[in-house]
């Protein structure tokens, strides 16, 4: 057997979400069901939202008086209306978060469209986002425009990103790489912090929870000078819980020899961010941003042999820090630039069983934008810089390795009439492997008003992880994972009503995964290797609508993700999730009802281990109490349900939370 560690890189039953119970040698590989023979019925799929959206037009992803007022950066790196876009998109604005009582980004973004969650036990432990069942680390993420991954696992930790801090977020679905390099096979995920306007307006918020949560908050945001020249916003947060037992006695795996403490798993975290900016003159602006987050949770480690009198307390500590400075000028009517540097430093710990990696990222953007008319080209050069550092165990040597990219990119946009087209290429040249090309093509045409047809095709890859490359289980001449994504899109608008429908198909190449029987290995027990291809298809649903003081949306997957060696379905991923929810206002009151619901899913690569499926109702509560003191009050898992995102883990049950925001106006 391989030494046992409890790193997010080990070697565990949680895959990319594995932390904490390391009882498994190897990480699982990717897997799905068999295709061949659903063929037709993948056919027949495809062609049932194109009739629901004719029959049911009063349903959109959101209303359309508010989409035509969105501004998206995240799917062409441009500010662009979001009417505009071909690129399927979802917005999380302030108010939609603060009344989702989340505690956690990926349990926010499991309420979008394409999104799927995996978490090994509660908040505070390793946490996995799949947009459309690709792989975590097929998303790239970015917060302001700062990049964050990690070179051991790949895939940002998602647990590590503080929702306290975060004012809005933008989901794009589907492959990026054409705009953004590495990483964006699966789509690419933005997190904004707040931006200050306006007179200087402070607030403070605090709330309890079940588990014995406790949250506090404050912060200011504003504008000053002549002509509100300076912008700022500083925000703090800190939160706590006493958490859950994530690995109950009646919830363990049956087959699992040993041991886990039997306490209960809390965590607390604080976090802080400033972003402030300066108008220079009308055509120029400088701007800078830092956040940072410490957390500390428990985890329950898989131990060996016989239970003792006295079980260890197993930690984890997580930092996250980024940092980014921004120079952008408008030259004239026609050109403007962007340059942009960043940081970013992900650091990931455990105790009293020791392991820690750590991943930082530089990037240097140089953007220029030029405009004729109805015609946007963006001209782009960039660096990355990744560096890890890696130490399995305390007496361990220290894995120390870095390396860089440098690319260049061009994008077309035009919009006129009923046409959108949008076109971007670009060219990677990666210090270890060499270059990569990857491009797309999108068409969007307006065929009635009310009616918009899409199509778009593009390519992407993801290089391997030094981790990958260069650890004892590495293999240097490993090959970026490769992907071919084509989709089309349907979209219904009238006044508040609308409907929307994505029909898609991506395909991987060179699939990294851990070959146990892989001979010429550092280490005995196998490495990594390009063994696999996996596919991921499906349709995404997704609706709005208001009548009278009652708002409705809902949100719908029918996805088949599944590995072309294998045949067998994705671990961790159901074939069909889905959101339906309704808000109405009364008597001063928001009261808001949320059903949460996902087939079964497979906890193992062979497809044996069952995870099922499970419904959750959620109920919000809010209401302004005076005209500067605002309440909150949540319940999530209405119904205790009892189920499980990966085998063995436990969830929450039934929480509760009540908070209330000082905001003077």
């Amino acid at each position: 057997m391989p030494v046992m560690r409890c790193g997010r890189d080990a070697h565990t039953s949680g895959g990319e979400a594995g932390q904490g119970s390391c009882f498994e040698s190897v990480p699982m590989k990717l897997c799905i069901s068999p295709a061949g023979a659903r063929l037709s019925a993948r056919a027949r799929l495809a062609a049932l939202p194109f009739a629901l959206a004719a029959v049911f037009p009063a349903f959109a992803q959101r209303a359309a008086e508010s989409a035509l007022a969105e501004t998206v950066v995240t799917a062409t790196r441009v500010a662009q209306p979001l009417s505009d876009l071909v690129a399927d998109v979802s917005i999380v604005d302030r108010q939609t978060i603060e009344r989702s009582g989340a505690t956690g980004v990926a349990d926010l973004l499991a309420r979008q469209p394409g999104v799927e969650i995996v978490r090994n036990g509660g908040i505070g432990n390793s946490s996995s986002v799949f947009i459309r069942g690709a792989e975590s680390r097929f998303t790239a993420v970015y917060i302001d425009g700062v990049r964050i991954d990690s070179q051991s696992t790949g895939g940002a930790a998602w647990e590590a990103i503080p929702l306290a801090q975060i004012d809005r977020i933008e989901v794009l679905r589907g492959p990026a790489a054409a705009v953004y390099g590495s990483d964006a096979i699966g789509g690419v995920i933005q997190l904004f912090t707040k931006k200050g306007e306006g007179p200087a307006t402070p607030y403070v918020g605090v709330g309890i929870g079940s588990h014995n949560l406790r949250r506090t908050e404050a912060g200011v945001s504003g504008s000053a000078g002549v002509g509100g020249a300076f912008d700022y916003s500083l925000g703090v947060a800190h939160e706590e819980s006493d958490g859950f037992d994530i690995q109950p006695l009646d919830k363990r795996t049956p087959s699992r020899d040993g041991y886990t403490s039997p306490d209960k798993d809390g965590y607390r975290t604080t976090s802080g961010n400033a972003r402030l900016g300066f108008r220079i003159s009308d055509s120029q602006r400088v701007e800078a941003t830092v956040l940072y987050n410490d957390l500390r949770s428990q985890y329950d480690a898989a131990k060996f042999g016989s239970a003792p009198a006295v079980y260890p307390d197993d930690l984890n500590s997580s930092t996250l820090r980024t940092v980014g400075a921004a120079w952008i000028a408008k030259w004239n009517e026609i050109y403007s630039t962007r340059v942009q540097v960043t940081d970013s430093k992900t650091t990931y710990q455990t105790l009293p069983s020791f392991y820690r990696t750590e991943t930082q990222l530089r990037g240097y953007l140089f953007q220029n934008e030029f405009r004729f008319g109805p015609h946007l080209v963006t001209a782009t050069l960039e660096r990355r810089e990744d560096d890890l550092e890696n130490a399995a165990t305390s007496s361990s040597a220290l894995l120390a390795r870095d390396r860089s990219q440098n690319a260049a990119a061009i994008g077309y946009s035009f919009v006129q009439g009923p046409h959108s087209v949008q076109l971007h290429a670009r060219h990677d040249d990666d210090s270890e492997f060499g270059g990569k090309n990857t491009g797309s093509a999108a068409y969007g045409f307006a065929i009635t008003p009310q009616w918009r047809a899409t199509v778009s095709a593009g390519t992407a890859f993801r290089a391997p992880t030094l981790y990958q490359r260069f650890s004892e289980y590495g293999v240097a001449s490993l090959k970026p994972e490769e992907s071919r994504n084509v989709e089309a899109g349907l979209k219904y608008t009238q006044g508040s009503s609308s409907a929307g429908v994505v029909v898609y198909r991506n395909r991987v190449t060179n699939l990294i995964t851990y070959d146990s029987t892989a001979r010429g290995c550092v280490s005995s027990f196998g490495c990594y290797a390009n063994t696999a291809r996996a596919e991921y298809e499906g349709v995404t649903l997704s609706a709005d609508q208001r009548i009278g003081a009652v708002s409705l949306r809902a949100s719908a997957d029918f996805q088949d993700p599944r590995d072309l060696v294998t045949g067998n379905q994705l671990a961790r991923r159901s074939r069909r999730h889905a959101t339906f929810g309704a808000d109405w206002q009364v008597a001063g009151w928001t009261l808001g009802a949320e059903l949460q619901t996902s087939a079964k899913r497979y906890d193992d690569a062979a497809n044996t281990r069952v995870l099922g499926g499970y419904t959750l109702l959620n109920l919000v509560a809010s209401t302004q109490i005076t005209r500067d003191l605002s309440l909150l009050a949540r319940l999530d898992n209405a119904g205790d349900k009892d189920y499980m995102l990966a085998r063995g883990y436990a969830t929450g049950g039934r929480t509760g939370y009540v908070g209330l925001k000082w905001t003077p106006q």
